[in-house]
């Protein structure tokens, strides 16, 4: 991936695409392409492939989705099955149609059973049931790893696909309503404290345990991969993880002390947990490149939260 070639990264402003975005200006890669969702409507087929038929991209990061929480998979599951679909299926079939020369599809940890040795390595892959909360976006994901693979194996493409832990950073969303849990948590006990609030109602038992990864680290190892290694190296996935776990509890208790809220917390049992642990076994990917994470959980929320602030004034 020479520094003048043409990469398109689908998705750049969410919390992946833009991580990546920035760490390939960092490198000297100044020939990015990218479009708003305004401007470039990813579902939509037609679109899409005209998008990639005018412009040649010669290689993609497909960091586009749909994202949210586990209240937002849960109630809105049609919304994340159809829409994720429709993207991956669009973007996959015009990198084909077009000749991309290599083609990076984000996926996430969901895609494993909800109940599987721990930790997940690739192999378990549609061994068992999904978590029923996020059933329809795991499946939409699990659709693109497996297109990547058969386009590889039909049209000789070079399309790889990598699952990553649950991701956080800078460009994070924190919204309450759809945000993941980390950001939700920063924006919770931001606005308890912002308000003089002294409890705090978070969903759930606090028990399971989550892996968190900080997308910087992230960002490199997908970049890693795109320059290094090629699908037939992979295989049909390749996880990337921290390498360690911890209770939703005791993430809330870090993330409290760094925002400096001083209150209570209350657990609403009522509010679904999702599947109890999921860990990934990373040991793949650190046989295929030179990588590992550098940066530490309360490092990452720490920069997290800063950019939150600098966000919200």
């Amino acid at each position: 991936m020479v520094n003048d070639a043409l990469i398109y990264i689908a998705g750049h402003t969410g919390l992946v695409g833009s991580a990546i975005v920035r760490l390939l200006c960092e490198r000297g890669y100044g020939n990015l392409l990218v479009r708003t969702h305004s401007e470039l409507d990813l579902t939509d087929q037609q679109k899409t492939l005209e998008f990639f038929q005018t412009h040649k991209p010669d290689y993609v990061f497909l960091a586009a989705a749909k994202v949210g929480g586990i209240i937002a998979n849960s109630q809105h599951q049609a919304d994340f099955i159809y829409q994720n679909l429709a993207i991956s299926t669009n973007v996959i079939q015009a990198a084909h149609a077009s000749g991309v020369k290599k083609l990076l599809n984000l996926g996430s940890a969901c895609i494993y059973p909800k109940k599987t040795m721990l930790p997940i390595e690739e192999t378990q892959l549609l061994t068992g049931a999904l978590e029923p909360t996020n059933e329809g976006y795991a499946i939409a994901k699990i659709a693109a790893v497996k297109m990547c693979r058969y386009y590889n194996e039909q049209y000789g493409t070079n399309f790889m696909s990598v699952m990553p832990a649950n991701l956080y950073g800078i460009h994070d969303n924190f919204d309450p309503n759809s945000s993941h849990v980390l950001p939700a948590l920063i924006h919770k006990f931001h606005l308890a404290k912002k308000t003089g609030h002294s409890q705090v109602v978070l969903f759930g038992t606090g028990e399971p345990r989550r892996e968190f990864l900080y997308v910087d680290d992230c960002a490199r190892a997908c970049i890693q991969l795109m320059k290094q290694r090629q699908a037939s190296d992979i295989g049909e996935i390749v996880n990337i993880g921290y390498g360690s776990d911890v209770k939703i509890k005791e993430l809330a208790d870090i993330v409290a002390k760094i925002v400096g809220f001083t209150g209570t917390v209350v657990w609403n049992t009522t509010k679904p947990d999702g599947v109890y642990r999921r860990l990934l076994d990373s040991s793949k990917i650190q046989s295929l490149i030179d990588w590992k994470p550098k940066i530490s959980l309360s490092d990452g929320i720490r920069m997290t939260y800063r950019w939150y602030c600098r966000q919200n004034g």
